[in-house]
């Protein structure tokens, strides 16, 4: 074996093992990450506890129309955009609108901790019904089969629980909820 022959297979060898380790040290969420529905799309099924332990299933919600927000108490864009829900929730939440009933909010939280999660729905005075959350921040499967890749995120369900519109914030939404009424 030549000079080169000897020193091309312990380069192989180095670069596989740095290749190697660059993908087991990633600090990626172990789910599948999917696309992610799309308008027009079923809204996917959501079942989770809150943190009294209660499960609420997304389902549960056909005949309204329902934002699913995906956020965390540690997420500062996610925290920033909460004053623009509680508005929304409150402007809407006993709307009348054309095919639904209501409309209300679907928080996933994507917190690993419950205090912090508990503390910031209270501190940002997110007062409806439905938090959720497995603790299991990136890893929930809700993240896979949503596509989330970053918060906040949310989708917009019509009242037969199809995805009529895809992260919208502030006047965007406004404007959505308006034009269902």
């Amino acid at each position: 074996m030549s000079k080169k022959g000897t020193l091309f297979i312990p380069i192989l060898i180095v670069i596989g093992l740095a290749i190697a380790f660059s993908f087991s040290n990633r600090p990626e969420a172990k789910v599948i990450r999917t696309q992610g529905p799309g308008i027009g799309d079923q809204a996917p099924e959501i079942s989770m506890a809150d943190a009294d332990g209660n499960l609420h299933s997304l389902s549960e919600l056909k005949g309204k129309i329902v934002l699913v927000d995906f956020w965390a108490s540690w997420c500062r864009p996610c925290r920033e955009e909460n004053p623009n829900l509680v508005r929304t929730f409150e402007k809407y939440h006993n709307a009348r609108f054309r095919n639904a009933r209501e409309f209300t909010i679907f928080s996933v939280s994507l917190d690993d901790e419950m205090a912090p999660w508990q503390k910031a729905i209270k501190k940002d005075n997110l007062h409806w019904e439905y938090h959720v959350s497995d603790l299991m921040k990136w890893d929930s499967p809700a993240v896979g089969v949503y596509g989330v890749e970053s918060i906040p995120s949310n989708f917009l369900l019509d009242e037969k629980g199809k995805v009529i519109a895809i992260n919208l914030r502030g006047k965007e939404l406004d404007k959505v909820l308006k034009s269902l009424q």
